[in-house]
């Protein structure tokens, strides 16, 4: 079972547990099967987005933060884009906003829906910027999700 495979422990998963297994990164079916069909179509969706707005820019990059933090995905060249860390039946996007980014937020704060500022508000701000840990569980928080990295650097021109 594949499941087996990407967990570190034999419990049972709960939504929102992160792929913790460290013999290899994980691979698409796997993803798939741990996230679910509705989660990973998303997920899907996601990176086609970033595909589709910054071609050729990113080389998605499997990073292994130990046992406790598991697998993620990072889109970085020179600053990180976001980072995708794939849970059970949904996934999480983390969104690094320097000052810049935060001043622009700031500016349309009344634009973005009041779930979106209540996570911007509560995030903690550190040297490097405000690290916002975004749950993808519907269309909106995909479409949160995008209106951030849209924001925080413009796609490319098609």
């Amino acid at each position: 079972m594949r499941l087996q495979m990407i967990l570190s422990t034999p419990t049972l998963p709960q939504i929102g547990d992160r792929i913790t297994g460290n013999s290899a990164q994980p691979e698409d079916g796997a993803i798939r099967e741990w996230l679910g069909s509705d989660a990973y179509d998303q997920w899907t969706e996601l990176r086609t987005w970033i595909d589709a707005s910054y071609p050729g820019v990113f080389a998605p990059d499997w990073l292994y933060g130990g046992k406790n933090r598991g697998w993620s995905l990072r889109f970085k060249k020179v600053k990180a884009l976001t980072t995708l860390v794939p849970e059970f039946r949904r996934f999480s996007a983390v969104v690094v906003m320097g000052k810049a980014e935060r001043e622009k937020f700031d500016e349309r704060r009344y634009f973005w829906r009041p779930q979106l500022v209540k996570v911007y508000d509560d995030a903690r701000t550190y040297t490097d910027g405000k690290w916002l840990t975004l749950a993808v569980s519907s269309k909106e928080h995909l479409q949160d999700v995008t209106e951030l990295l849209a924001m925080k650097r413009p796609p490319l021109p098609r």
